[in-house]
């Protein structure tokens, strides 16, 4: 027996709190925990179930997809195709919008998700996760296309990841800060375990892919350079790095005890302005990290302040502690 708040009792006692509520944000919700129970339960069998290793194509972004990419990408979409909640959804595996079919009703919100973060790592047993983001279809809209999903960050409903690692979590908010729940697999239940969680000020970690170093804009070096200096340098303290190569484990690394992650803009394909996709990862990630007091920007601007411009588009990325991040910004204000 658990004593602690399920995830659906979470929600059903917040939108409580709504009096307009009509419960259709709720049912969604429930629909996504749904999906990510069931990619989680993939991911744990692996290879026992042969969803290990390449699905032999190639996803809109010009990645290899892995067989659990597209098997994820499946179970999301049809998770949450049926119940009339969702207007369309967009994924990063696939181009084009996501039209609900025709035989299902269509709701009043669009599902934008990357239904496996880090698949890379599968194969080698690293923890992965999925991404989501709730926007509002505009009023109106009964067919929308993908100007109806290019909203600025600032316009999301609600925005959160599960993260498939030693256990399973959850990692959720709806614009009134930020709690993490884990599947209790005895139960078949996210139950609350990490409720309004805050990102310390301050930190002594960062996370960047140094393989990059010689691609690297001056204000990253110089913050970078400051970092590996340690004790004998400008910043008087040692840091340590991390690196996972998977920004699902990375921002729950910051959630839980602080720290700097970098994707920033680089010279290695100057015909891509960054490395991570706006919409399914900078938005809500930035949405999730803002509302547990932590700082989110390209380096030049806040990332919720942009307006896509179209589904894939790709930004730098530099969040966490607000400290270090809000330093990152002042060189590049600097340089």
């Amino acid at each position: 027996m658990h004593n602690g708040t399920t995830i659906t009792q979470f929600l059903i006692e917040e939108q409580r709190r709504i009096r307009s509520a009509s419960g259709d944000f709720t049912s969604l919700l429930n629909d996504i925990v749904t999906a990510c129970k069931v990619i989680a339960n993939a991911v744990s069998h692996g290879a026992l179930v042969g969803v290990l290793g390449s699905q032999g194509s190639e996803n809109v972004q010009g990645e290899t997809q892995k067989k659990l990419d597209v098997i994820s990408n499946d179970v999301m979409l049809q998770s949450n195709q049926w119940a009339g909640h969702c207007a369309a959804m967009a994924s990063e595996e696939m181009e084009e919008v996501y039209q609900i079919p025709a035989q299902y009703p269509r709701g009043k919100y669009l599902l934008v998700f990357d239904p496996l973060d880090g698949s890379s790592n599968i194969d080698v047993n690293i923890s992965v996760g999925t991404i989501f983001s709730i926007l509002r279809c505009p009023p109106g809209i009964d067919n929308p296309t993908e100007k109806d999903f290019l909203q600025p960050g600032t316009q999301q409903v609600c925005a959160g990841f599960a993260l498939y690692g030693p256990c399973t979590m959850m990692v959720l908010t709806t614009g009134n800060g930020v709690n993490g729940f884990t599947l209790d697999r005895n139960i078949g239940e996210f139950v609350l375990t990490h409720p309004k969680m805050q990102i310390p000020e301050d930190t002594s970690e960062f996370a960047i892919n140094m393989s990059n170093e010689r691609h690297w804009e001056a204000p990253v070096k110089r913050y970078i350079d400051e970092c590996r200096a340690g004790k004998k340098g400008a910043r008087e303290r040692d840091f340590n790095m991390r690196w996972v190569a998977s920004m699902v484990a990375e921002v729950y690394r910051i959630l839980n005890r602080g720290g700097i992650f970098m994707y920033p803009k680089d010279m290695k394909d100057p015909s891509k302005p960054g490395r991570l996709r706006l919409m399914y990862e900078a938005n809500p990630m930035s949405m999730i990290v803002e509302q547990a007091g932590g700082v989110s920007s390209t380096g030049r601007e806040r990332i919720l302040d942009l307006k896509p411009d179209n589904l894939h588009q790709r930004v730098p990325v530099i969040l966490g502690s607000r400290n270090e991040v809000e330093r990152v910004v002042k060189y590049h204000k600097e340089s």
